[in-house]
């Protein structure tokens, strides 16, 4: 597992997919958000991830050797720091035609079938993406009231 352009307070974009192939044509469509991208290529490698920095959005593939996407979307959505990391299913377009009921059943937030047009791709990304740095910004006016509010209450 790899990332780039790493910062640590800059949430990345995981890609989960078995395949290096795959892994490769998502960071060259990516690529120019100018965000962090961080390579897992199996679901325990993306569970290990989530968990050691911030995540905005995973991109994961459903058809995996071991952990497939939509047991590793399962354990994300189990755990209490990564059940609100959306998650955007990618599978090939011959796939089974349930898998995007399971998909969404699972907690994706979307779902893409292989090969993606980069276009559309980068775009759903750009908005997940809006709506993390929206719910940071919110987080932090949050903090900033309830500090007022302490202060005020306190006297100072």
């Amino acid at each position: 597992m790899s990332s780039t352009a790493t910062h640590p307070e800059r949430a990345g974009i995981l890609l989960v997919d078995d395949m290096e192939d795959n892994l490769t044509a998502l960071e060259a469509v990516l690529a120019s958000l100018n965000e962090p991208l961080v390579r897992a290529r199996s679901g325990e490698e993306a569970l290990k991830a989530l968990l050691r920095r911030p995540i905005a959005l995973v991109l994961l593939d459903i058809r995996m050797p071991g952990m497939d996407g939509f047991e590793t979307a399962a354990h994300i959505k189990r755990l209490d720091q990564t059940r609100d990391v959306p998650i955007i299913f990618l599978t090939g377009a011959n796939d089974d035609s349930d898998y995007a009921f399971r998909g969404y059943a699972t907690g994706a937030a979307d779902y893409v079938t292989k090969p993606f047009d980069p276009w559309v791709l980068r775009a759903k990304v750009s908005v997940f993406l809006d709506l993390y740095r929206k719910g940071r910004e919110v987080e932090r006016l949050r903090t900033e009231i309830q500090e007022l509010r302490r202060r005020v209450d306190d006297g100072t």
